[in-house]
C-alpha cells in the first residue's frame, strides 16, 4: 500500500504564517518582553501575513525592540520570506533551536524596551484592514547576523537574522 500527500500552496502559507508568528512570540518571550502586544493582535497579523504570502507581496517580517523613551533601536529581528515552492514531498520544519541560541547570543531586552512588529511587502500588495505605510528605525551603527533557513513548507518559508550594535 501507498500513500500520496498532496500539498497546496494554502497549507504551505498557513503553516508558514502560524510558524513566523510563534518565532517571534518565542523571540518576545525569551528576550524577557511580555507577549501580550503580539497575543491580542494576533488575528490582524496573522490575516496580514498570510494574505501578503498567498500574493506573494510579502518580503520581511521584522520585530524591533525598541527604547520607548529614545525609540532607539536595541535589536531587531528580521524574517526574510523565501519563495521556493513546490508540489513536491511537503518538507515542513521550523527551526526554534536556533532561534534560542541566537536570542542568548543577544541577550535580554531592558526591562522598559518595547517592540513592534512591521511587514516590508512589495509595492501593489492588496490591502489589509488595519495596516498601511510604516516606516522601521535606522540600524545605523548595527551589524546583522544571518541564522539561515527557520521556518519552511514546501519551499516556503523564513530565514531569520538579527540586527545588534556592533
Amino acid at each position: 500500500m501507498s500513500a500520496v500527500a498532496v500539498y497546496s500552496y494554502t497549507q504551505s502559507t498557513t503553516y508558514v504564517t502560524d510558524n513566523v508568528l510563534k518565532s517571534l512570540k518565542d523571540v518576545i518571550r525569551l528576550s524577557g518582553l511580555s507577549p501580550e502586544n503580539l497575543v491580542n493582535s494576533w488575528d490582524s497579523k496573522h490575516r496580514a501575513i498570510k494574505t501578503w504570502l498567498e500574493s506573494r507581496h510579502l518580503e520581511r517580517v521584522e520585530l524591533e525592540i525598541y527604547n520607548p523613551l529614545t525609540n532607539a533601536l536595541l535589536v531587531r529581528w528580521d524574517l526574510d520570506i523565501v519563495y521556493q515552492w513546490s508540489d513536491g514531498d511537503g518538507a515542513f520544519y521550523t527551526d526554534t533551536e536556533q532561534l534560542k541560541y541566537a536570542i542568548k547570543k543577544a541577550g535580554v531586552a531592558p526591562e522598559n524596551a518595547s517592540y513592534s512588529i512591521l511587514l516590508k511587502t512589495k509595492a501593489g500588495r492588496p490591502d489589509v484592514s488595519g495596516w498601511g505605510p510604516a516606516s522601521n528605525r535606522p540600524t545605523t551603527g548595527m551589524v546583522r547576523q544571518a541564522l539561515g533557513s527557520t521556518v519552511e513548507h514546501s519551499g516556503l518559508g523564513a530565514s531569520a537574522a538579527y540586527w545588534r550594535h556592533s
